[in-house]
């Protein structure tokens, strides 16, 4: 999480980003129809200069970068769509050169998590669970032994806002025993590993990047429906949506759904979760989850990095903000490993979903960023 390095990043290219003589005159990024439900509006209809879009893909062709998808949707509209050919990943796995497309799937890596957050939001809707204020040890009687005084204390709430007080680090590179994560997935029982870790701080003190506490919603969505996240998933969340081609790639330590980083979807379809958060809950007049979900699961409940301010926590959602000339802009975003992004912003009415292959590279941080506010925004008349 480098935003303030993005800032500047994109501040000078600000400088040095006229829109070229290629770019004049013509449309890019047109959304194809008849592939799915999005309504598709044009660019000047949304508000979008189109010299500055097309700019933009003069800009990832001139740096030959790794971005593989950039949708873009406003008020509501299906507006841009640019794939690219890259390096790709399934989950670690090397996929060697993907031709990227509107139909092709996409690791979504921690974007993940912020699927979990919709779906615990669904089941608190629907009463399979009561409230986010219950101990975590309710839902796994069968791991008593495990339990200490400190860790009674900990809620679905601490677990939402990964402020569980559980040791935890996923710092170390992916492929060394030593990341908990990796120990996670690979566990025969990654509910045990997790709930068996030392208590590091208080619960709800501390915010600690956690994989391992979302996959403990995923333990307690299972425990509470009967079904397996990515069923609950497909019944309550995507079918809804219309996101009939999904994957929820498995755990190899015991075969269950990965919640913390498994999910694959096309670009389109993460497009469309963003919407829903939008839309405070709504998807064509359907309330799939209720509106104080949302507002709650959005809102800053942890702050943590103390070199950027603005940087937020909500509950699987990260928050952000900027004040330019006297007023402040905020938006909302999912993020994964490797540039996946979906960012949500309010004020302008726009999601905007970025997927890339930058997994063991600098540039996931900086440069989804940069396509977010110094391309995208910028390109809004």
């Amino acid at each position: 999480m480098r935003h303030g390095l993005a800032v500047l990043i994109g501040a000078a290219f600000v400088a040095l980003w006229p829109v070229s003589s290629s770019a004049q005159d013509r449309l890019c990024g047109v959304p194809v129809s008849g592939i799915d439900d999005w309504k598709i509006a044009t660019q000047a209809e949304a508000g979008f200069d189109p010299r500055k879009l097309c700019a933009m893909i003069d800009e990832l062709d001139r740096r030959d970068s790794n971005i593989h998808g950039v949708v873009v949707v406003r008020h509501g509209s299906l507006i841009f769509e640019h794939y690219r050919a890259g390096q790709d990943e399934r989950w670690g796995t090397d996929q060697g050169r993907v031709e990227h497309g509107p139909d092709v799937k996409h690791d979504l890596r921690s974007v993940s998590k912020s699927v979990t957050s919709l779906l615990v939001g669904i089941a608190l809707d629907r009463k399979i669970i009561s409230d986010i204020d219950q101990p975590v040890f309710s839902y796994f009687p069968d791991m008593a032994a495990l339990r200490t005084a400190q860790k009674d204390r900990i809620t679905l709430r601490h677990l939402l806002t990964m402020a569980s007080g559980l040791a935890w680090d996923e710092t170390r590179p992916y492929d060394r025993e030593a990341n908990d994560e990796r120990r996670m997935i690979y566990s025969a029982d990654p509910y045990r590993f997790t709930l068996g870790k030392p208590v590091a701080a208080k619960a709800g003190a501390k915010w600690n990047y956690s994989g391992g506490d979302t996959q403990l919603l995923a333990g307690m969505l299972q425990r509470s429906s009967g079904k397996f996240i990515a069923d609950f998933a497909k019944e309550a969340l995507f079918t809804p949506l219309g996101i009939g081609d999904f994957e929820w790639l498995k755990m190899p330590g015991n075969g269950e759904p990965a919640a913390d980083s498994g999910v694959r979807l096309r670009p389109r379809d993460m497009a469309k979760l963003g919407e829903l958060v939008l839309r405070r809950g709504q998807w064509n007049k359907r309330q799939v989850v209720s509106q104080d979900w949302i507002h709650e699961s959005t809102r800053t409940h942890m702050a943590h990095f103390d070199s950027y301010p603005s940087i937020g926590y909500g509950y699987q959602w990260w928050t952000d903000y900027e004040d330019k000339d006297g007023r402040r802009s905020s938006w909302i975003s999912a993020q994964g490993l490797g540039g996946q992004r979906i960012y949500i912003h309010p004020g302008l009415d726009l999601v905007v979903v970025i997927t890339a292959g930058f997994y063991a590279d600098d540039r996931q941080d900086a440069l989804p960023y940069e396509i977010f506010s110094t391309y995208v925004i910028n390109a809004i008349r």
